[in-house]
């Protein structure tokens, strides 16, 4: 490699490195760590918290529970449609925060596509927790569902046909063959979407609104926080970088 190429090459690494880690760092820089500890004993900020553990492990779990056989499928049949299909699992990807929310609104708010049937079965959505999971797996859903189709398709299907042939039913070869050997990609994918899902904010100020100790999640408590307790932000910043640098 010529020393001009790895120099331009070093310099883009630098700057990107630079770019996207100084106002990272500059979080735990502004106040001391003290300090930082103490401001997230503030009750708006536990409450906040409280919200986004609740509803971001509640989202998690729907996640896991519905991606990854789901995810199972997409690797492992072909079909008519499967293209529409994966193109459909993936918008939410690429959707403005807002639209999503929106999106949402209309289609379980009280007015919405199924307003009328969730009234009539006296379930009321918007502006509770229930919204707030409900928007946590609409944006977040997709980084588990494709990295799990990507961990699934690099199981070696004769492994699984082995399996079929020793007399193993689908769901055994599901579960004790192909989760084991893609593990470590649905791994991957459920860290990923766990840590979106945290850092939601969009979606879920639109459709679950931001109601103190009820809907309020720590990224919509930081927006709060920005014009009242400048360090209470940072605070609440912060320990959201930390969940998701771990």
């Amino acid at each position: 490699m010529s020393r001009p190429f790895a120099f331009v090459l070093g310099l883009a690494l630098t700057v990107a490195l630079v770019f996207l880690t100084v106002p990272v760092v500059a979080l735990f820089l502004r106040v001391p760590p003290a300090d930082l500890v103490t401001q997230l004993a503030d009750e708006r900020a536990l409450e906040a918290l409280g919200v986004s553990l609740r509803t971001s492990v509640a989202a998690h779990v729907l996640i896991l529970l519905v991606g990854t056989p789901a995810a199972y499928l997409l690797a492992t049949r072909s079909f008519r449609g499967r293209s529409l299909v994966l193109v459909a699992l993936e918008l939410p990807l690429v959707l403005p925060p807002a639209v999503a929310g929106l999106g949402l609104f209309a289609a379980f708010g009280r007015s919405g596509l199924l307003g009328g049937q969730l009234r009539a079965l006296g379930v009321e959505i918007p502006f509770t927790e229930l919204a707030v999971v409900l928007a946590i797996c609409f944006v977040a859903s997709p980084f588990y569902v494709r990295g799990a189709i990507a961990a699934f398709e690099s199981v070696d299907p004769e492994l699984l046909s082995a399996a079929r042939t020793l007399g193993a039913g689908q769901a055994r070869v599901f579960a004790r063959v192909a989760l084991p050997l893609a593990a470590g990609g649905l791994g991957a994918g459920s860290t990923l979407a766990f840590a979106r899902g945290l850092g939601e904010f969009g979606a879920t100020i639109m459709f679950a609104g931001n109601l103190p100790g009820r809907t309020q999640t720590a990224p919509l408590a930081i927006y709060d926080a920005l014009d009242e307790d400048f360090e209470v932000a940072l605070a609440l910043g912060a320990l959201l970088v930390a969940v998701s640098l771990a």
